[in-house]
């Protein structure tokens, strides 16, 4: 549905993207992960077509959106960061001047704006100005103005940055609702939110896409450690002096102390290694009753930081060297190209003269047969 190819955005001598590769398939709810200023809205605004990449292709619904922009962009329903909306309208107003700017027919106009307001929860608002919403509803008519007119693809940049815990999760609702009928790829750097949405996420950093996965991919190959969350009765207070007895125990970390007088701790070992059978022996040992023991997972949280952190700071001087490298191997491909079409049309050249000269012999010879078969027709 979207493919994005060896994209690159540079303005002067910076990199907003550098040689992006991902692809979101038809039915994907996939969410696009980074920092601020990592090149979430730069990437998406390439998409949509509101700026064009430096180099690079990117395809929506099978057209190269430099070639067919008209027709890529009649598949997006776009909302942007920061929800702009014309203050002086009303909902309804707005979203159906957001059906005139899709040109959807004048005789399908009003069924798509009622449609998209009922979908969004709108109706008891719909005739009100959209400056006096509240910033929920505000986000629920910026959405409006995205779905109407049933896009294919559903494009949201930040769709519930700034809102209250009962508003993000009324937005969250109804992006998975839009899930069953569009393709929704939407941009956030709030992980809770793209953990319970999406069905794949895309890690960019930096301007680089650094992980394309699922969230729990993600969280389980990113890890390089196990943690366990174990609740004991240790009156002795020997279960910390375990770590000598554990090889694998990286850590044993004190967490708190329960009105019954039992004890949590966090225990770390390394992710290769089961520790808990070895755990449970010596507690038996040392009198030491496991009340609790269960396996902490790792969050996505934590794999976006085990992904982005201590990544390579690129000097401008190997930025440099990275786009002339690549410019130099598609100059290649270019000659390499060039090279191959040279030897096509030669070669059909060459067949072209070789058929005409078959097709002059032919008549030739059909032409001898005849003069023959008229002499013997004389001579009898």
């Amino acid at each position: 549905m979207i493919e994005v190819k060896n994209v690159t955005k540079k303005y002067g001598n910076f990199y907003a993207v550098r040689n992006i590769n991902f692809e979101v398939k038809d039915g994907e709810i996939v969410g696009f992960l980074g920092r601020n200023g990592a090149g979430k809205s730069t990437t998406m605004n390439m998409i949509t077509g509101f700026i064009e990449p430096t180099s690079g292709e990117i395809i929506v619904d099978g057209y190269n959106i430099d070639h067919k922009p008209k027709k890529v962009k009649s598949q997006i329903g776009y909302m942007p960061e920061g929800t702009p909306l014309y203050s002086d309208l009303t909902v309804k107003e707005f979203i159906t001047y957001m059906a005139n700017l899709k040109m959807i027919p004048r005789k399908n106009r009003k069924e798509a704006v009622k449609k998209a307001i009922e979908e969004t929860g709108l109706e008891k608002v719909q005739n009100n100005l959209t400056k006096s919403l509240s910033r929920g509803y505000k986000q629920r008519v910026s959405l409006a103005g995205a779905i109407v007119g049933n896009p294919k693809i559903l494009i949201l940049d930040e769709p519930t940055v700034g809102l209250d815990p009962k508003q993000v999760i009324e937005i969250r609702e109804l992006i998975k609702s839009f899930g069953k009928d569009h393709t929704v790829f939407i941009s956030s750097h709030i992980l809770p939110e793209i953990n319970q949405i999406c069905d794949k996420i895309i890690v960019i950093d930096k301007g680089e896409i650094v992980a394309v996965d699922t969230p729990k991919n993600l969280e389980k190959n990113t890890t390089d450690k196990t943690v366990l969350k174990v609740v004991v009765d240790d009156m002795n207070n020997k279960f910390e002096s375990l770590k000598s007895k554990v090889d694998e125990i990286k850590q044993i970390k004190f967490v708190k102390e329960n009105e019954d007088k039992s004890k949590e701790y966090l225990v770390e070992a390394s992710s290769e290694n089961d520790i808990r059978r070895k755990l449970s022996v010596e507690c038996v040992n040392e009198n030491i009753i496991i009340l609790e023991m269960s396996l902490s997972e790792n969050s996505l949280e934590d794999a976006f930081i085990k992904l982005v952190e201590d990544r390579k700071e690129y000097s401008q001087k190997e930025v440099e060297k990275m786009q002339y490298d690549r410019e130099i191997e598609e100059l290649r491909e270019e000659e390499n190209k060039r090279k191959e079409e040279k030897e096509n049309r030669k070669q059909a050249i060459k067949e072209e003269k070789a058929r005409k000269k078959a097709e002059k012999e032919a008549k030739k010879e059909a032409k001898n047969n005849k003069e023959n078969n008229e002499d013997k027709g004389g001579n009898e």
